[in-house]
C-alpha cells in the first residue's frame, strides 16, 4: 500500500496538522484563498517525512491504524504473522519495531530502502586511446608539470567551474602514472559525489591512454581500507575515511604514503582545515612526493584575508591560472568560444517579510555565513517562498531542466511538494536522502526526457554533480560565502563545446535583508593577490 494512498484516505485535519502551518498558509497563499483538500493531499505525500512517522512510536502507532484491515493482515504476515489466532492489528500493537521492522513498513509503504550498500564496480580495461584536452586545458596541465616535480613540489591548478578540472588532473595523473611505474597515486575529496566522478572519470581516461593494467580503489563509505596488494595504481580516499580509519589503523597513512608519489586534492580551499591537513601532512611527507590542488575557488573566505594566505602559503604560492592569449579574464575567452555557457545573472527580492534586529545584524556581521537559525527563520518565510516558486515558475516557460539551492532540508521538500502539487516534475535530493533515491533521481534529471524537470537540493550538489542539460538554477540558499555561491552557480555554467547550453540563467532570490552574489567572471579573479609572490 503506497504512502500515497494511505494519505489519501486520511482525515484532512491530519494531512494539515502533518503539512504544519508554515506550508499550509504558502499553499493558501499560492491559492488566493482557502487551499482545497485535494491540493493538500496532493502536497502531502512529498511534504511529509514519512521515515520521521514511522520512527515514532505514536505516529507510527496512528500511521497503522489509518491502514485498511486487508491490509494490516498483509503487513502483519509480511512481518512474521503465523495465523495464531490474533488480529492483525494487535500483533502489529505488540511488536517492538526494530530497525529491520521499520524498514519493512517503510518498503510497505513503497519506499525503496538501502539495506546493505552495494559495493563500487570493479575496474574494466579497455584499449582506445583517446582522451583529448582543449587546448586551454593543455596549456595548464603543462604549466602544472613544471612546478609539480621540482622545488616544493606542490601547485595548485586553479580552473573555473565547468572547465574540466577533473578531466584535466586526471590526464596529469596518467602521465605520472606511466612515467612513475609501479607507484601509487591518492585522490583526496569530501563528499560520495564528488569521489564517485573522480573513480569513474579514472575509469575513462586509463582506459584511453593508459599502458597497463591497474587497480584503481574507491575507499569511502563503507568500502574496506586495505592496502595489503596495493603498490601500483589509483586510490580514491574519502577524507572522513582516512580520518576514521586512522583512528582503528595508525599506520594506515603511513603505509600508503610509502607506495605514493603523488596526491591530489579535490576543492583544494577546504585543505586547511586541520584534520584535513593532517591527512595530507602524512601521505606527502616523503621529499619525492608531489601535491596537487585542485579547484575553481582558491581561497577559503570571501573576506578573511588571514585565512586565504594560509591556503596560499600551504601550497608554497604556486598557483596555475587558466590564461588566454588576449583576455585579461579567461572566464570571458571560454564564453565567447562557447566552453562555457553565456549566463544571465539577476537577483530578484521578495516582499518585506523576514526583519532583522539589530542583535541579529550584529550577529550576521560576526558570523563567516548566514547562522542557522536566520535560514530557518527564513525558510518560514512565506513571501520569499512564494517569490521562489513564482520564479520557478517563470523559468519553466524556457527551461527543462531547472536546479534549485534550497536553505535547509526541510525547505527543499517543502519547494518540491508545493511544485508537485502544481503538476510540475519536482523531485528533491538532500544529505538525508540515501544512496540508491539520490542516484535514480539525479539519473533522472540528467535523462533526456522531454517534460522539464525541477530538482531541488540541499548540501548535496555544490560540488561533484554534472548535468549539462541544466541550463537554469535558482539560488535560493543565501550565503556570504563567495566560494559556495560559486560552486552553486558552477553547476549549469557548462557551455556548448563541453556538451552543455549556450546560454543559462541563474538567478538569486533574496530577502532585502541578506546578502547575495552576482558576477561569475569577477568570482574568477577574486583571490588573486593572495596568491601573489612577493
Amino acid at each position: 500500500m503506497s504512502f500515497k494512498a494511505l494519505l489519501a484516505g486520511a482525515p484532512v485535519s491530519y494531512i494539515r496538522a502533518h503539512l504544519g502551518e508554515q506550508l499550509c498558509a504558502l499553499l493558501d497563499l499560492i491559492e488566493g484563498g482557502t487551499a482545497p483538500d485535494d491540493r493538500l493531499r496532493a502536497v502531502a505525500p512529498i511534504a511529509i517525512d514519512a521515515e520521521r512517522l514511522v520512527a515514532d512510536e505514536a505516529e507510527r502507532s496512528t500511521l497503522i491504524e489509518m491502514v485498511p484491515s486487508p491490509k494490516q493482515a498483509e503487513l502483519a504476515q509480511r512481518l512474521g504473522s503465523v495465523g495464531d489466532g490474533q488480529a492483525p492489528l494487535g500483533y502489529l500493537r505488540s511488536l517492538k519495531w526494530t530497525a529491520d521492522e521499520r524498514r519493512e513498513l517503510l518498503e510497505f509503504f513503497g519506499f525503496t530502502i538501502d539495506r546493505v550498500p552495494s559495493l563500487p564496480p570493479a575496474f574494466k580495461q579497455e584499449a582506445a586511446p583517446e582522451y583529448a584536452l582543449f587546448p586551454h586545458q593543455r596549456h595548464a596541465a603543462a604549466q602544472v608539470k613544471e612546478l609539480l616535480y621540482d622545488g616544493s613540489r606542490r601547485t595548485v591548478l586553479h580552473l573555473p567551474t565547468g572547465v574540466g578540472k577533473t578531466r584535466t588532473g586526471m590526464s596529469l595523473i596518467c602521465d605520472h602514472l606511466r612515467q612513475h611505474e609501479p607507484t601509487v597515486v591518492v585522490w583526496l575529496a569530501h563528499g560520495q559525489e564528488l569521489l564517485e566522478q573522480a573513480a569513474s572519470e579514472f575509469e575513462r581516461a586509463w582506459a584511453k591512454v593508459g599502458d597497463r593494467p591497474l587497480p584503481l580503489l574507491r575507499v569511502w563509505g563503507n568500502a574496506p581500507a586495505e592496502l595489503t596488494e596495493v603498490t601500483d595504481g589509483l586510490v580514491v580516499l574519502g577524507l572522513e575515511k582516512a580520518v576514521s580509519t586512522v583512528k582503528s589503523d595508525s599506520q594506515f597513512l603511513a603505509t600508503l604514503a610509502a607506495r605514493s608519489t603523488l596526491t591530489i586534492f579535490d576543492e583544494a580551499h577546504q585543505i586547511i582545515a586541520p584534520t584535513f591537513q593532517r591527512v595530507v601532512d602524512e601521505l606527502t611527507i616523503r621529499h619525492d612526493t608531489s601535491l596537487l590542488g585542485l579547484t575553481a575557488t582558491p581561497g577559503r573566505t570571501w573576506a578573511d584575508i588571514s585565512k586565504d594566505e594560509e591556503l596560499s602559503d600551504y601550497f608554497s604560492r604556486q598557483k596555475v591560472m587558466l590564461e588566454i592569449e588576449g583576455y585579461t579574464n579567461p572566464v570571458t575567452a571560454l564564453i565567447e568560444q562557447g566552453y562555457l555557457a553565456k549566463p544571465l545573472m539577476r537577483t530578484v527580492a521578495s516582499e518585506p517579510g523576514m526583519h532583522l534586529s539589530a542583535q541579529d545584524q550584529q550577529l550576521l556581521a560576526r558570523s563567516f555565513d548566514i547562522p542557522a537559525v536566520m535560514m530557518a527563520e527564513l525558510a518560514r518565510d512565506e513571501q520569499w517562498n512564494l517569490k521562489i516558486v513564482q520564479t520557478i515558475m517563470e523559468l519553466l516557460k524556457q527551461h527543462r531542466r531547472i536546479l534549485v539551492f534550497a536553505a535547509s532540508v526541510d525547505h527543499c521538500r517543502l519547494i518540491a511538494a508545493v511544485l508537485s502539487a502544481a503538476g510540475i516534475d519536482a523531485e528533491f535530493v538532500t544529505g538525508e536522502s540515501s544512496p540508491r533515491h539520490r542516484s535514480q533521481v539525479i539519473s533522472r534529471f540528467k535523462g533526456a526526457g522531454r517534460r522539464p524537470m525541477v530538482l531541488c537540493n540541499f548540501g548535496v550538489l555544490t560540488t561533484g554533480f554534472d548535468a549539462p542539460a541544466a541550463s537554469a538554477a535558482v539560488i535560493a540558499r543565501p550565503t556570504k560565502s563567495l566560494v559556495l555561491y560559486s560552486q552553486m552557480v558552477g553547476r549549469v555554467i557548462r557551455g556548448p563545446k563541453a556538451g552543455g547550453t549556450a546560454t543559462c540563467e541563474i538567478i538569486t532570490v533574496v530577502n532585502p535583508e541578506l546578502p547575495g552574489f552576482g558576477d561569475v567572471a569577477e568570482a574568477f579573479t577574486n583571490w588573486e593577490d593572495v596568491w601573489e609572490t612577493s
